[in-house]
């Protein structure tokens, strides 16, 4: 379909909107796809089968939501994403993208590895090294947060104060991922999220909230933010250790002012964004895409 792109998503939403209206805007019809209706079948000429792409594909793939479920589901659905990618379509972000940055481990290890500074993070299985850990670094005057390896928005992230706080693993799917904890000696607790396209950064805010989490989920509230040159340089760092298309980059600053780059979001929202920056967010992200589009190559199988 030579102007149609797949938007893949279970919940097309507000995102989902914006991003038909923008794409509707430059001549490009949209179809929202799960990925849950999509399946490998290699007897077929194409050998991926897209409900609603039967006969052609689409220009590219525009991936706001992998949904949840069993390994072996999430596996199959990050199969036909890098399967996508390898027949030659534009798939944004790719497969290889959403696993380095859906599993918070991986993210901060290529973080640190590429010399972002970043919380000191440990993660592991087994509760006695995870006890140890905070027993230590508590010691040290140094409070922890747990969160979950898997996770978003903010949910279920749980501050620790001592060792007899720690919570149970269960809640956490058998996996301590702990790091340090960043304390505003003020009070104001805020964090940045900046918004990079193609490498580079477009837009930033800061979220505030009247405790620690500062998501706007969680009851934050989204301020505009100017993008000086370090926040502008680790956000773009932070990307590119990643490499992504695009992302939404979270820092915030200890309490003698130095950045760390806690997060970095493959499936990013923006509608707090959207409500402080002055350009249409969606707008920008479907130019980049085409721009992807028009320079990618041709497929080598087709349906």
């Amino acid at each position: 379909m030579e102007n149609t792109v797949a938007i893949v998503t279970d919940d097309p939403g507000w995102h989902g909107r914006e991003l038909q209206q923008a794409f509707a805007a430059r001549g490009y019809d949209t179809r929202y796809l799960s990925l849950t209706e999509c399946r490998l079948d290699l007897s077929a000429p194409g050998l991926v089968i897209l409900p609603g792409f039967e006969r052609e594909w689409p220009v590219g793939v525009f991936v706001r939501g992998v949904p949840g479920g069993t390994l072996d589901q999430v596996i199959l659905r990050l199969d036909v994403l890098h399967a996508l990618k390898d027949l030659g379509l534009v798939v944004y972000n790719d497969a290889r993208a959403v696993e380095r940055t859906v599993d918070k481990a991986m993210t901060s290890f290529l973080l640190k590895r590429h010399g972002i500074p970043t919380p000191d993070t440990w993660v592991c299985e087994s509760e006695p090294q995870a006890r140890a850990i905070v027993i230590r670094e508590i010691g040290r005057g140094q409070r922890l947060v747990m969160k979950p390896l898997f996770g978003s928005q903010g949910v279920g992230v749980t501050l620790i104060e001592s060792p007899s706080a720690m919570p149970n693993p269960k809640d956490f799917r058998g996996v301590f991922y702990l790091q340090s904890f960043i304390d505003r000696p003020d009070g104001d607790w805020r964090d940045w999220r900046v918004f990079v396209i193609g490498g580079r950064a477009e837009a930033a805010m800061i979220r505030r909230n009247g405790y620690w989490i500062t998501n706007r989920a969680q009851g934050g509230r989204c301020e505009p933010a100017e993008l000086s040159g370090e926040l502008t340089h680790l956000a773009e760092a932070a990307v590119r250790a990643v490499d992504m298309d695009y992302a939404g980059v979270d820092l915030l600053q200890d309490g003698e002012g130095r950045w760390l780059v806690t997060e970095v979001n493959s499936i990013p929202a923006w509608k707090g964004l959207q409500s402080v920056c002055g350009f249409n967010v969606a707008e920008r992200l479907v130019d980049h895409f085409l721009s992807l589009v028009a320079g990618s190559r041709v497929l080598e199988v087709v349906p």
